[in-house]
This record gives C-alpha cells, structure tokens and sequence, in this order.
C-alpha cells in the first residue's frame, strides 16, 4: 500500500517565536514567506506575529499571499496574531498541531527551540510510521540543525530505525533551496499495513 500525495498548495512553517532570533534567521523567514507568496502557495503557521513566525506570516501577507494562522487561545496574548490575515483560534496546543498538519501539504522547520522541535519530531514520527507522504525540508543555516541530525544517524547506526529514515526528510542551507527541496520531494511512500489512519 502507497500514499500519494496531490500538488502543493499550502506549506506549514514551524519556527521560533522568539523575539531575540538571530536577524539573520528572521530575514531568512521574511525572505521564505514572499517566496511562497510569489508562488501562489498559502503559508500555514502557528498564528504568532513574533519572533520568525510573525516575520514570515507578516511578509507573506504584505506581498499579497494567503496565510492561515492557528494559535491557541491561552498564547493569543503572548504571540499577538499578525493584524489582516486569517486566525483560527483553537482550545489547545494538540489542536494546534492537528488543524496546521491537515491544512499543509508540506512542511519547513525553520531555526526553533522546544517547541520547534516538538513540532518536527512528531511530524517525524508520524512519518516513520507511515501515516502521511508530505515532504519536510528542515532549513539549516550554519549548521544550526546539524546535532539533532547527527543523533537521527546514531539511531540508524543503532539499528533503532532502517536507514531509510534519512530519506523522511531533507535539508537545506538557504532559503531560496526550501522550495525547490519541497516541489522535488517524493510524492509517493510505502505505508505499513498495519497502520490505518492517524491517531
């Protein structure tokens, strides 16, 4: 059994929120959210206007894209929503997650901290259990990925996941890689017998 996945349409961007990200990363993010307006893609993302998530969501709408952002109503304070685009405001951070996973086709990992993280990791997963083919591209400036990387090989080099967990992913150094990364990923995967739907 196989799933194939339709064109792109929408990307979902995890990132940091963040106001004291390195300039850099936040240009970085500005730069990606235009990319995907120019495309004619829609950005999903965690409905924040800080850090890299409002830089992105903010360029994007100012160039003229569709956004769609889902923030949990207990951070709407904290985060403050970008002013303009569309906001689904949800009870939970699982909620979050959920709406923003069925929303996208594809996703971008962007420099983070914990909660980028937690994000990636559970799009990993459910990657390596089969239960979606959507292509992720993690964005890796200076090598800011590459210890969480080196720990995915010790855990092929341990025989705790077939070497073709590698290919569940792929990485980039610039920004103007992530959407070429996307549109070239597999669109077609095998997926486990056993596994039937999300959970």
């Amino acid at each position: 059994m196989s799933i194939t996945q339709g064109p792109v349409g929408s990307i979902c961007v995890y990132c940091g929120s963040s106001s004291g990200a390195d300039p850099a990363w936040l240009a970085a993010a500005a730069r990606l959210g235009e990319i995907l307006a120019h495309a004619g893609l829609r950005l999903v993302y965690g409905g924040g206007g800080v850090g890299l998530m409002g830089a992105c969501a903010r360029a994007a709408h100012d160039a003229g894209g569709k956004v769609l952002g889902v923030i949990p109503q207990f951070l709407i304070g904290a985060e403050r929503p970008v002013t303009g685009v569309e906001t689904v405001v949800v009870s939970s951070m699982h909620e979050r997650k959920i709406r923003m996973f069925d929303a996208a086709d594809a996703f971008v990992v962007l420099p983070g901290a914990i909660g980028t993280l937690e994000e990636a990791i559970e799009l990993l997963s459910w990657r390596r259990l089969g239960l979606h083919a959507k292509p992720i591209v993690f964005y890796n400036p200076g090598g800011f990925w590459d210890r969480l990387f080196d720990l995915f090989e010790s855990f092929v080099d341990q025989h705790l996941v077939p070497r073709s967990f590698s290919q569940c992913w792929s990485a980039v150094e610039f920004v103007d890689e992530i959407l070429p990364a996307i549109l070239s990923s597999p669109r077609d995967v095998h997926v486990p017998h056993q596994v039937a739907a999300r959970s």
